[in-house]
């Protein structure tokens, strides 16, 4: 029997792009829908389970941001925004609500792919983990659940792998490059702002915008797990 190919939505109202880009899709050996409206990629990313959701901004109906929050009510499939130049800010939104990566247009297509590659590479932290506690904060990275002081956290995928990071060498100094590898898997060639952002959106739902207690900057080289004190 043929093992079951890994489905890729992509969600563009430019036709002719969406086509060039679930075409090639198709070529690499996933396979590939478009849809062209924001309420309908939402229906369909319930209905057809997607692995990797490629998620324009700009869409009729409903924009990329909206899309993206809705769909993290319900799946934790990848979500890599297409953004132009000139959207940082609702780039910055896209990732703030559970996007995993974004790609600027215009793009090369095999840029995209590789992309969706390098995240279908990452880790899912399957061995078996015991408990970790720091202070106030418990990870758990077999129910793959965040507490604070005993209430649950609302993580995204990425967040939360991000924090297994983290808490896997508390202590220790890692690096963007370090957290690349182990969040977005070797060879993700992104940009390590997305680092940045993420670890800024873990921070507040760890109720430490202003004055991090958890995860720590460590000036010129990266970030760090404290102790909670």
């Amino acid at each position: 029997m043929e093992a079951e190919k890994t489905r890729i939505l992509v969600v563009d109202d430019e036709t002719v792009l969406a086509g060039v880009v679930a075409n090639y899709m198709d070529r690499t050996g996933f396979e590939a829908r478009v849809c062209g409206d924001g309420a309908e990629a939402v229906r369909v990313v319930g209905e057809w389970e997607p692995s990797v959701v490629l998620l324009d901004l700009g869409l009729p109906s409903l924009d990329g941001v909206e899309v993206c929050r809705r769909i993290r009510q319900f799946s934790d499939c990848y979500v890599i925004m297409l953004t132009a130049r000139d959207e940082e800010n609702d780039t910055l939104a896209g990732l703030s609500v559970g996007a995993d990566d974004y790609v600027t247009k215009p793009f090369s297509v095999r840029e995209v792919v590789a992309r969706v590659e390098a995240m279908l590479r990452r880790p899912r932290y399957k061995v078996r983990h015991p408990q970790r506690t720091f202070g106030d904060l418990t990870v758990d990275p077999e129910s793959r659940e965040a507490r604070m002081a005993g209430s649950p956290i609302e993580l995204t995928r990425t967040e939360f792998d991000l924090l297994l990071a983290f808490s896997a060498k508390p202590g220790s100094v890692l690096t963007r490059r370090e957290l690349m590898d182990e969040v977005w898997g070797e060879g993700w060639v992104g940009d390590n702002h997305v680092v940045d952002v993420h670890v800024g959106n873990l921070r507040k739902k760890l109720g430490e915008p202003v004055e991090p207690r958890f995860i720590l900057t460590v000036r010129g080289v990266g970030y760090k797990l404290g102790t909670g004190t």
